[in-house]
C-alpha cells in the first residue's frame, strides 16, 4: 500500500520539511505510540535514505498509565521495523506544575531537547493546531497563542500541520502499523481531550467541514502579525529601558500591541515564568503606564512585582 494517498501525503510533507538540512544530517522523530507520530517515523524512514539523512526515533515514556512502558517498547519495535536507527527510548518523569497536561508537555520537551540531533520531527495535524488555537480563544490569549504551533521552531519541525488526523489513521492502516489508541484522548477530563470530543466536532457540523482549515489558517495569518510585533518590540526595547527602570514616557507612546510586549519581556527577564504570565496581569502593568492613579505594586508570578515611582516602572 505504498501509494495509498495517505501514505503518499505524510511522505511528501516530511521530504518537503527536510529539503533544507545538508546531507549527513541527523533527525529524531519524536513517538508516542499514536497514529501521528508512528505515521511521521514511517515517513523519515521513507525520506532520510533518500535525502542522505540520518533517520532515528526517539520514544517518550511517560509513564502515566500502567503498562506504558510495554506500550513504548511495541512503538520502539515498530521503528525499528521501519528502519529507523537508532531507537531510543526515554522515559519522563510528569510533575504537577501548570496542570496533567502542561507537565507531560514540559517532562517530554525536556527529554527531546537532550537528543543529539540537528532536527526533531514533531506528529502535530492541522487537528491538533485548530485545537490550540480554540483553546487559546477561550483563555482569552493574544495573537502570539492563538497563532498557535510553528512549523519550526528552532530544531523542532512539525511537517503534518497542513495533514488531518486523519491522514495519519489511514497511513498507518495503510502500511500495516498498529498504533496506540492512548485512553487519555479520550477523557474528557482532560481539556483539550474535551475540545477534541465535542468542541470540534460541533463546530464542524455547525460552520461545515472548512472550520479546521480555516482555523488553520487563521492561525497561520495571526503568526505574521506576532511575529511582525514582536519585531518591532525588540527594536523599541533599547530606547525604553533605562539605568533606573523602564521608561514610562517612552512606554506610553508606543502602540498598546507592541508595549504589552515590552512588559512581558521586562516581567521574563527579571525572573518572571513567562507559561505563567496572564493577560490580566499584563493589563494591571499597563495600566501603571497608561492610568496611574498611584495604585500600588502589581504582583506576578515568580514572587515578583511590577511597580511604578515618577517615571520609572520596575520589576523585582
Amino acid at each position: 500500500m505504498k501509494h495509498d494517498p495517505a501514505v503518499l501525503r505524510t511522505r511528501a510533507a516530511v521530504r518537503v520539511a527536510l529539503r533544507d538540512l545538508p546531507p549527513g544530517a541527523s533527525v529524531f522523530a519524536a513517538v508516542s505510540g499514536g497514529a501521528d507520530s508512528m505515521a511521521l517515523a514511517a515517513a523519515l524512514a521513507h525520506a532520510a535514505p533518500k535525502l542522505k539523512l540520518s533517520g532515528a526515533a526517539a520514544v517518550v515514556d511517560h509513564g502515566l498509565q500502567a503498562g506504558s512502558d510495554r506500550q513504548a517498547a511495541v512503538a520502539a519495535d515498530q521503528c525499528r521495523a521501519l528502519g529507523l536507527d537508532p531507537v531510543v527510548v526515554r522515559r519522563v518523569s510528569v510533575g504537577r506544575r501548570g496542570g496533567p497536561e502542561a507537565a507531560a508537555r514540559s517532562a517530554r520537551y525536556r527529554a527531546l531537547d537532550r537528543l543529539d540531533a540537528q532536527a526533531v520531527l514533531l506528529g502535530h495535524t492541522l487537528d491538533d493546531q485548530a485545537e490550540t488555537v480554540m483553546l487559546g480563544l477561550a483563555r482569552g490569549s493574544g495573537a502570539r497563542s492563538l497563532a498557535g504551533m510553528a512549523t519550526v521552531s528552532g530544531r523542532y519541525r512539525r511537517p503534518f500541520l497542513g495533514l488531518r488526523r486523519a491522514d495519519t489513521v489511514a497511513a498507518c492502516a495503510a502500511l500495516g502499523l498498529e498504533p496506540w489508541l492512548d485512553p487519555h484522548n479520550n477523557d474528557p477530563r482532560f481539556r483539550r481531550s474535551a475540545v477534541r470530543l465535542d468542541l470540534m466536532p460541533a463546530l464542524e457540523s455547525v460552520l461545515g467541514a472548512g472550520a479546521v482549515t480555516a482555523l488553520g489558517r487563521s492561525a497561520e495569518l495571526l503568526r505574521d502579525d506576532a511575529d511582525a510585533l514582536d519585531e518591532w518590540a525588540d527594536k523599541a526595547w533599547p530606547d525604553v529601558c533605562a539605568a533606573d527602570g523602564l521608561d514610562v514616557t517612552a512606554l506610553a507612546g508606543l502602540p498598546a500591541a507592541v508595549r504589552r510586549r515590552v512588559l512581558r519581556r521586562a516581567a521574563v527577564l527579571a525572573g518572571s515564568p513567562a507559561g505563567a504570565l496572564s493577560g490580566r496581569q499584563l493589563t494591571a502593568m499597563e495600566r501603571l503606564v497608561t492610568d496611574w492613579r498611584g495604585q500600588g505594586p502589581v504582583a506576578l508570578p515568580g514572587g515578583l512585582v511590577a511597580e511604578r515611582r515618577c517615571d520609572r516602572l520596575t520589576v523585582r
